[in-house]
């Protein structure tokens, strides 16, 4: 994976993480209550699973990590110069991925 571009996600995010009202309606869905602290160590300890280099909203790319308590925690956010941008965070669907939480089920 693309290591400046992850580094440039840690450095922004280490600076100050803003989060679309989007992310927020995710994190505190009553199946997920993702905290900011969470999405914080995904950010800064996670692997980039997804890379989105043409997404609209500049580029992108999706996140895996575990919180403290072992949950997988899949994170989308986009580096700005001055903070990094959580698009959305959520619980992966094991119905959805497969047991490594980095692959996507196939549809049949």
């Amino acid at each position: 994976m693309n290591q400046s571009f992850l580094d440039k996600i840690r450095e922004a995010g280490s600076r100050r993480i803003v989060y679309t009202s989007h992310a927020l309606d995710e994190m505190n869905a009553e199946d997920e209550m993702i905290s900011t602290y969470e999405v914080k160590e995904v950010v800064l300890s996670g692997d980039i699973i997804e890379d989105y280099p043409d997404d609209k909203r500049g580029h992108s790319c999706l996140m895996l990590g575990f919180s403290q308590i072992k949950r997988p925690v899949h994170v989308v956010c986009s580096p700005r110069d001055e903070f990094l941008w959580i698009i959305t965070a959520y619980i992966p669907e094991e119905d959805k991925w497969e047991k490594d939480f980095k692959t996507r089920k196939r549809r049949r």
